[in-house]
């Protein structure tokens, strides 16, 4: 993803012995401060370095550069993209969790970046099978090579709802590093199978699969309200089964159903998740001796009445019934082990409430830079808010 300049391969030799000399004093601690304090302010964070003790683990990125000397392996190069097993080990360890948006434009992509960028929180993105298909996956490269190169935070790009091995194994070869394969439509055994499959395949090529189990009411596959894949019911994640599937798949994550679902409807009557399953499978997972085992929460937008309500004033027909998950119950998945927070619908919501809002005062605007604009402000101000006050990640990028 990156190449080196004359310049930039002189300053690596000058930081590489600088490190060397930390290691023979055995104070390997200032290679972090080290890299904190010299190379993100001279290349925009991405320069990283990593020491093993010679075994058989890899760094978490590729290296531009490998040595050996004491026993020990020093990687030394540009990080290209983060992987979720580190953000999902320290997001477990500081409470908080990792803010998942959905990408399928630039603005989109830019609000999201600007906003973590400038609270310093490490974000997930996410690209689902409908975004691949209505964006190319070549532009969407080109676009999140752009957004690394720009920032300085950790930053990981997985696939959002994978339906098939096929279409898993092609983002895996992309360089995602992480994949979710849903099968969860599909019985107990079908869904291991196929998980188990992907698991086997990502985990030679270095990347991370999370996997459904339960079924989430709404639309699935990014196939929209009333799409193909619409679901009318669903049923909640049994905190066994979830052991089972586990144990039996691999999988590095498992998005979980406790009253969760899929768009702008998420409830009829009284909006609440099931925290107390959440708790329960949380528990079944550390009992079994898996540790804290990083659950996601999918269909987390909280579709804010301000936006439905500024959608309908300027033309739009939501309807009264529009209704999210509240942050109050999204904090307290966050400190029960909801590591991954998947937000998408709100997204949609605040870039549409502001596009509306420049038609409906400017009726004869039509140049895209005038309602696209206010459009990308509107998601930032909406991914802060998320980041900061719900999600907690803020100020988390360089734990």
């Amino acid at each position: 993803m990156c190449h080196f300049c004359p310049k930039k391969t002189r300053d690596l030799w000058l930081i590489f012995f600088r490190i060397i000399l930390s290691i023979i004093v055995k104070e390997e601690r200032k290679i972090q401060r080290l890299v904190a304090s010299t190379l993100r302010r001279a290349y925009g964070g991405r320069v990283v370095a990593y020491v093993s003790d010679g075994g058989a683990a890899a760094p978490p990125y590729r290296a531009n550069f490998l040595f050996s000397f004491f026993g020990k392996q020093l990687f030394l190069g540009f990080m290209p993209l983060t992987h979720t097993r580190e953000l999902f080990a320290k997001a477990l360890k500081g409470k908080y969790a990792l803010g998942a948006f959905n990408v399928n434009n630039m603005e989109l992509l830019q609000a999201i970046i600007e906003a973590c960028e400038e609270e310093k929180a490490p974000v997930m993105l996410q690209i689902s099978k409908g975004a691949r298909q209505y964006a190319n996956p070549i532009y969407l490269k080109k676009l999140i090579e752009a957004a690394v190169s720009l920032s300085t935070i950790p930053i990981a790009v997985h696939l959002d709802h994978g339906d098939t091995f096929d279409l898993c194994k092609e983002c895996i070869d992309e360089g995602f590093t992480s994949v979710m394969i849903d099968a969860s439509h599909e019985p107990f055994e079908k869904n291991v199978e196929i998980t188990k499959k992907v698991v086997d395949y990502a985990h030679k090529h270095n990347c991370v699969v999370e996997s459904e189990l339960g079924h989430l009411v709404g639309a699935q596959f990014d196939e929209g309200e009333e799409g193909g894949a619409h679901s009318a019911s669903g049923h909640y994640t049994i905190p066994e089964e979830a052991v089972t599937f586990v144990q039996e798949t691999g999988c590095d994550s498992l998005a979980v159903a406790i009253g969760n679902s899929h768009g702008a409807y998420k409830f009829k009557g009284t909006q609440h998740l099931d925290l107390e399953r959440l708790k329960l499978i949380k528990k079944a997972l550390m009992d079994a001796g898996l540790g804290d085992y990083p659950l996601v929460l999918h269909g987390a937008s909280s579709v804010p009445k301000d936006l439905a309500e500024e959608i309908n004033k300027y033309g739009g027909k939501l309807g009264t019934d529009t209704a999210g998950v509240p942050e109050a119950d999204i904090e307290v998945a966050r400190r029960t082990g909801c590591t991954k927070v998947n937000i998408d619908t709100d997204l949609r919501l605040a870039m549409t409430a502001a596009i509306r809002k420049v038609f409906g005062e400017n009726p004869k605007e039509f140049d895209p830079r005038k309602y696209l604009g206010p459009a990308r402000t509107k998601v930032k101000e909406l991914v802060r808010h998320k980041i900061k006050n719900v999600l907690c990640s803020a100020g988390h990028a360089f734990d």
